[in-house]
């Protein structure tokens, strides 16, 4: 079974002017966690289409709408002799991203990428493909004990009060088979209810690309619907290629147990540092089968031009706001 629900609708990604992938910055001082409130007036009109604030998100998205929102992807079956992944506490820089589809509240696995601008959240294209525009949010290290550590990010919208998601074009043409080597998606995340932009607040792991498909260590980190803690596992990657036309294209897979629905967007992370508790992102669960037919074995699209040129379009699009 594929780690996937069926989606209409998608957000093209932005032809915007290229720009320098960063570097993520060591051991920058985070705020505390305990910054946020959960009740407050916003500071824009109700009335416009892109109004769409921290106290908005965080009076919307309530412990209990949170706690009963379900995966983008349905559970799989187990496969064998995989990597073993545990619960763990769980880090700043990964959490759960929370969408209205359908008038149903979904969630899957998203993380804070290193930006100019401080701002932008990485996940799988599949998991923000046909979204309620007005009401997606990002929950730093959510467990069910403390649903808001870090408080809440809501994806910001344009004045046609659309979020500002940039996914790569052919992937809403394509389809999630056809296009899963571009199952990538971006997104430009508001400040927290007391304006501090995310990256300042929980750090960010720098998007690294064209670094091959093979891993001797990668960490994989992602938000079970089952669980009430963070996943995670630390194995190799490796290059596979479908054989499969209906779904074509090389990706990188990963064994490691119990990742099922939820985690599709969860961070491939090398190189990763417990100091400033980030590291490199090479993947994303998502691609072949958005993810993969087991709750065992995760795949993600390769990181290669196609995901720096989309990165980049990230970046100048929330330079310009």
């Amino acid at each position: 079974m594929r780690r996937t629900l069926t989606v209409a609708a998608a957000t093209a990604a932005l032809l915007l002017p290229a720009g320098p992938l960063p570097v993520a910055e060591a051991g920058s001082a985070r705020p505390p966690a305990a910054r946020w409130s959960a009740t407050g007036s916003t500071a824009r009109s109700a009335k416009s289409p892109a109004a769409w604030s921290a106290r908005e998100a965080e009076n919307f998205w309530t412990a209990d709408r949170m706690a009963s929102a379900a995966p983008m992807t349905p559970a799989s079956a187990p496969a064998t002799d995989p990597g073993t992944g545990q619960d763990f506490d769980g880090i700043p820089v990964v959490g759960r991203m929370f969408v209205m589809k359908g008038g149903g509240a979904y969630f899957c696995t998203a993380s804070v990428v290193a930006s100019p601008g401080r701002n932008l959240v990485l996940s799988a294209a599949h998991c923000l493909l046909g979204t309620d525009a007005r009401q997606v949010a990002f929950v730093p290290l959510y467990t069910a004990d403390n649903p808001q550590p870090y408080g809440m990010f809501p994806v910001l919208r344009s004045v046609d009060g659309r979020s500002k998601v940039w996914i790569d074009s052919r992937y809403k043409s394509l389809g999630a088979d056809k296009g899963a080597t571009l199952d990538v998606a971006f997104a430009q995340v508001g400040p927290d209810a007391d304006g501090f932009p995310v990256e300042d607040v929980v750090g960010g792991n720098r998007l690294v690309t064209g670094a091959g498909y093979e891993h001797a260590k990668v960490s994989l980190i992602g938000h079970p619907a089952s669980a009430a803690r963070p996943r995670l596992c630390v194995n190799r990657t490796t290059k596979f290629t479908s054989k499969d036309p209906g779904i074509p294209g090389s990706f990188l897979r990963i064994d490691c147990t119990g990742y099922p629905g939820g985690t599709s967007g969860g961070p491939f992370l090398r190189n990763y540092d417990k100091v400033t508790e980030t590291g490199e992102v090479v993947g994303v669960i998502g691609g072949w089968k958005t993810g993969g037919d087991t709750a065992d074995t995760s795949y993600s699209s390769y990181f290669g031009a196609d995901v720096k040129k989309l990165y980049e379009q990230a970046v100048a699009g929330a330079k310009a706001g």
